[in-house]
């Protein structure tokens, strides 16, 4: 396992693979590393014959008042993960080499796809998914791996950095859950263990509105029984536009706070619009 603190390095070892003709797999990190990350990366050793993790608490997805300075930062303990796991290199830049001539961002270039930056959790984070695309480009740029691994859990994530990366392969892991439900995260940290009990209760519900148990608007009462809730809306899974009778695949997706914990879960179904009924559209 190779450790790269800097492009120059990084680069040099990532041109040996390619003269070697062996594929390069992508998973971007910002540490705090749990089975759900351990999970992405095994899926990349199946996709690819040399495997890059990146460490990197990527200062332009956070707002003023959001926890960049108190993120997990748990270097040694990831490295140990990572060693177990056979990773072929890990990649721990400095934010002067990912920014170097600073972090602006010129947001006016995304067309009629902007609107995916403007819903859902982009309403209360306006600013979070053009910071996210901005490293997932950079990382890309410094990189270019065959193909990238992200997690099912961060779907909004997901289908911007699908929609923006057309010369890289981009697979999406499945979710890895708690035994009660709770979709893994690195914030979960933040949860007492009172709250994590509580915490279930999110996957369950999402789950009784996709079983049809509950419709949208008494799906969106449970929440509010045991969260504070930022939204829950049922969208093309392909789009993220209000579903259709023409819609195949369908989006349960939910943010929710709890104490001063954001989670985000979703629910992603082939289930027909007309079984979900009128009341959920």
């Amino acid at each position: 396992m190779q450790i790269f603190n800097t492009i120059n390095e990084l680069q040099k070892v990532l041109a040996g693979w390619r003269e070697s003709q062996q594929t390069i797999g992508f998973v971007a990190t910002m540490g705090g590393l749990h089975l759900g990350h351990l999970s992405l990366i095994k899926l990349a050793k199946n996709q690819a014959d040399r495997v890059l993790v990146s460490i990197f608490v990527n200062p332009t997805q956070f707002a003023a008042d959001e926890d960049f300075e108190s993120y997990p930062r748990t270097l040694a303990a990831d490295l140990e993960q990572l060693k177990k796991l056979g990773v072929d290199g890990i990649f721990t830049p400095t934010i002067e080499q990912i920014y170097p001539q600073g972090k602006g961002f010129e947001r006016n270039q995304f067309g009629e796809k902007k609107y995916l930056f403007e819903i859902l959790c982009g309403k209360t984070r306006p600013h979070f998914f053009f910071g996210v695309l901005q490293v997932v480009k950079r990382l890309f740029e410094i990189i270019k791996p065959d193909v990238a691994i992200f997690g099912q859990k961060d779907y909004q994530q997901l289908q911007i950095i699908k929609q923006f990366s057309s010369n890289i392969e981009i697979i999406s892991a499945e979710i890895l859950r708690e035994k009660n439900g709770l979709a893994m995260s690195t914030r979960n940290q933040y949860l007492s263990p009172d709250e994590r009990k509580i915490a279930g209760k999110l996957y369950e519900i999402l789950s009784q509105l996709a079983d049809g148990k509950l419709q949208i608007t008494s799906a969106k009462v449970a929440l509010k029984q045991h969260f504070s809730l930022d939204y829950l809306e049922i969208l093309d899974a392909n789009s993220l536009e209000k579903i259709s009778p023409k819609t195949s695949k369908i989006a349960i997706l939910s943010a929710v706070f709890l104490g001063k914990t954001r989670l985000i879960d979703n629910i992603i179904t082939e289930q027909k619009f007309e079984n979900l009924g009128e009341k959920n559209v």
